[in-house]
């Protein structure tokens, strides 16, 4: 723990329920959480700071934030950032943070993330520690039926299973770019599973403006490619 420092209020309440969002695939899992926290107005209780993170500090407004925060509401704590885990520190971030979390009764930790796939359909896949954890989850994600989940989510998982602490994965279908469609998949099953009624209709605003971008993007590709090459005749030595 001594190159992960923690500042934080300690999460209040029993039962307590963890949501983790890092940047990944589509950054669905910051997409969502950080929509979330806006949307239930959490309130933010501690920082995250380590001698692995880049050295930077983020601003929004004007007013500097650590890269990594903790908020909570009710029984729910959600752990949010703003820069991406290198593959290299995942396993000291990750049981970083399941060590602090091991000192308060949590009851369940939820791992929200993006898999790039080659289908669109923003469908969410779902994983668990534990049997009981995928029985909460088969009816509303298609269960992942063999592979790996690489990075600091997977880390995640691996210590929560070796530790005995449910934990559960959701990955939303995603591509190589900011994706709050998936974003908003995932905030779906998030709103069934816990009952957080939030909306994504923002986020599916931000989808289209940002597929919008990227199509207009793409058509000044196609016309630029389309353009005729104009050939100098250059003078001829030998």
């Amino acid at each position: 723990m001594e190159d992960i420092r923690i500042k934080s209020n300690d999460p209040e309440g029993e039962n307590l329920i963890v949501l983790l969002g890092f940047p990944g695939s589509g950054l669905v899992g910051s997409i969502a959480l950080a929509h979330m926290i806006d949307e239930l107005e959490f309130e933010h209780i501690g920082n995250i700071t380590s001698k692995y993170f880049p050295p930077l500090a983020m601003m929004v407004d004007g007013i500097v934030n650590a890269p990594m925060r903790i908020f909570q509401k009710d029984q729910y704590v959600l752990v949010i950032s703003d820069v991406p885990i290198h593959p290299a520190i995942c396993y000291e971030v990750g049981n970083g943070i399941l060590e602090w979390l091991s000192a308060f009764p949590v009851q369940e930790v939820v791992i929200v993330a993006g898999i790039v796939t080659n289908d669109v359909e923003k469908r969410v896949f779902g994983v668990a520690t534990e049997e009981a954890g995928l029985e909460k989850i088969r009816d509303k994600t298609e269960i992942l039926p063999m592979g790996s989940i690489t990075g600091i989510a997977g880390t995640v998982l691996t210590e929560c299973k070796v530790n005995g602490l449910l934990a559960t994965g959701l990955m939303g279908e995603s591509v190589n770019a900011p994706d709050p469609r998936a974003a908003a998949a995932v905030m779906t099953v998030l709103n069934e599973l816990f009952g957080f009624k939030v909306s994504i209709d923002p986020l599916i605003e931000q989808a289209t403006e940002i597929e919008a971008s990227l199509q207009q993007m793409a058509e000044q590709v196609e016309r630029a490619e389309q353009q005729p090459v104009k050939k100098e005749h250059l003078p001829m030595y030998g």
